[in-house]
């Protein structure tokens, strides 16, 4: 019966699926497969039968494996690590006469030392062609230099993250997924770069895990902030919990009230219930209903009413042909200043004498403004 092998060439790369053919393998043994960049070596990781009306097809395409790893093929690969390890060094030393900006991350070295491979990190583009030479010089190999991302570097050299165990990149992600801002938003987390992000200076690659339950459980959820009858009276919609998968609630009486998701669901456009129509009318006929109504019409009768004591025997009593002076509230503009009538009893010599007559008599009543002189441009 044929197998359906997934093999790993190094701990944080992807699984590639081979058919096992003549062979019988177990998990966690190595085998050798041919692949485009040559022979390679790798690791079972996962093993699979594949149905009887498979055996002699493979509908899914897997390519059969080379052989099993033995003895040398492990020293060999041995020989490759101490190898990957000198080469980094002499790239490192490279870098630096040379003066190039570019962090050296990892060097690969291909099972049959057909190719190696060098990743490095830069904050832009890098000439790097004398360093090619220096490295095809040393080797006597095919010599590729690879640009990488800060994920990817995160990646290969590993790092414990803000929740203290191996970063997911590292331990079983195998492919990135884009990570935005409206996730940490979605989520209710606090927009700190600090809190939200890792290792390698980028967002946290696990709110994409638990975004695709935030979408679900929004869409269940009414708009936050939106007021809506439900059979309790009308409600307002505070928040959402999406662990307690509940809403917080305001109702006319201004209290919060938490309720389930499936509660929601029952009282949400429903008429109001008799007990919710007799809480409103006593609250209207209470003391507070009058706060925001009209104000009491005052009585014609301005008397002491029964009950009450007489409070005009204390003030003076007006005399005979006085009138009592009506309130008024408004503020009174201050009179200007009239001259006073010269042809009355009471004036004196010099006002009369000083006062004119006819038409000057009534503008002199009024007052007048002094006249300002207007200065005339200097002539230059």
């Amino acid at each position: 019966m044929s197998q359906t092998l997934g093999v790993k060439f190094n701990d944080y790369g992807q699984v590639y699926y081979f058919g096992s053919g003549p062979f019988v393998v177990r998990e966690g043994q190595h085998v050798i497969v041919k692949t485009d960049q040559g022979m390679g070596l790798g690791k079972v990781i996962l093993v699979r039968q594949a149905p009887k009306e498979m055996d002699d097809d493979d509908p899914e395409g897997h390519k059969a494996i080379y052989r099993l790893a033995n003895e040398k093929d492990m020293e060999a690969v041995a020989e490759n690590e101490a190898l990957s390890k000198d080469a980094f060094k002499f790239c490192r030393a490279c870098i630096n006469t040379h003066k190039l900006g570019m962090k050296l991350v990892d060097v690969e070295v291909f099972f049959d030392r057909s190719k190696m491979v060098f990743y490095f990190t830069a904050p832009g583009r890098i000439d790097f062609r004398e360093l090619i030479k220096d490295l095809v010089k040393e080797y006597r190999t095919r010599i590729e230099l690879r640009q990488i991302g800060v994920r990817h570097e995160t990646q290969m050299l590993g790092a414990i993250g803000n929740c203290g165990q191996m970063c997911c990149c590292r331990r079983f992600m195998r492919k990135f997924v884009p990570v935005t801002i409206k996730m940490a938003k979605e989520q209710n987390l606090f927009l700190n770069p600090t809190k939200i992000s890792g290792i390698c200076g980028r967002l946290l690659c696990c709110l994409s895990f638990e975004q695709q339950g935030y979408e679900e459980f929004h869409r269940m959820c009414p708009r936050v902030g939106k007021k809506y009858q439900t059979s309790l009276g009308q409600m307002k919609v505070l928040r959402s919990n999406f662990f307690k998968k509940s809403l917080s609630l305001l109702d006319e009486n201004f209290e919060e009230q938490e309720v389930s998701i499936d509660e929601w669901n029952e009282i949400v456009n429903k008429p109001p219930s008799d007990e919710a129509k007799a809480e409103a009318k006593a609250r209207a006929a209470g003391p507070q209903a009058r706060r925001g109504g009209r104000r009491p019409v005052r009585p014609d009768n301005f008397g002491p009413q029964p009950g009450e004591p007489d409070l005009s025997e204390l003030e003076d009593p007006p005399s005979p042909g006085e009138a009592r002076p009506a309130r008024d509230d408004r503020k009174r503009r201050p009179r200007k200043d009239v001259p006073r009538k010269a042809d009355g009893p009471d004036a004196s010599p010099e006002q009369a004498a000083s006062a004119p007559e006819g038409e000057d008599a009534d503008k002199s009543k009024r007052g007048r403004r002094p006249r300002r002189r207007r200065r005339r441009p200097t002539k230059k």
